[in-house]
């Protein structure tokens, strides 16, 4: 679990202008998408690295059922993302930081609550190692800290 956080962290460096989020998709262990936030490069509001992974996991299954798929993401996923995780049936989660403006699963607000699904939810994974790469960013834009 940790090793793939720590893959999700290394895609979520690769940002340029983004806020650096990453996100895996695993099948039986194996990794069969990722990808980092793209909404600035891309001018799509929807470019966020969970919907890019899912997108690209869908294309691989020749599916929308993503049911024996676990994710791992380095910031706790925003309303959009949680529902898309959730809509894709995604049997477990695992994210790093928590999000306390926009967090989806936990800390704003709790989509599963209101799902009919049992996906399994695990958040603060490597989450010293997440936060430093949101205050990195936020410190280097802002000039303060996340």
């Amino acid at each position: 679990m940790i090793q793939i956080m720590k893959q999700a962290i290394t895609e979520a460096k690769k940002t340029r202008t983004d806020v650096p989020v990453g996100a895996i998709i695993t099948l039986e262990g194996e990794i069969i998408a990722q990808a980092h936030n793209l909404k600035e490069d891309l001018n799509d509001v929807t470019a966020h690295a969970e919907i890019l992974a899912i997108r690209e996991a869908q294309e691989k299954l020749k599916t929308w059922h993503l049911d024996n798929c676990e994710m791992y993401i380095t910031l706790e996923p925003c309303p959009m993302c949680s529902w898309a995780i959730l809509q894709s049936r995604i049997k477990t989660l695992y994210f790093g930081s928590y999000d306390s403006q926009y967090g989806g699963f936990s800390t704003k607000l709790d989509l599963k609550k209101v799902a009919n699904s049992n996906m399994k939810i695990y958040g603060g994974i490597d989450e010293g190692e997440c936060d430093k790469l949101l205050e990195d960013f936020f410190t280097k834009i802002r000039g303060s800290k996340f």
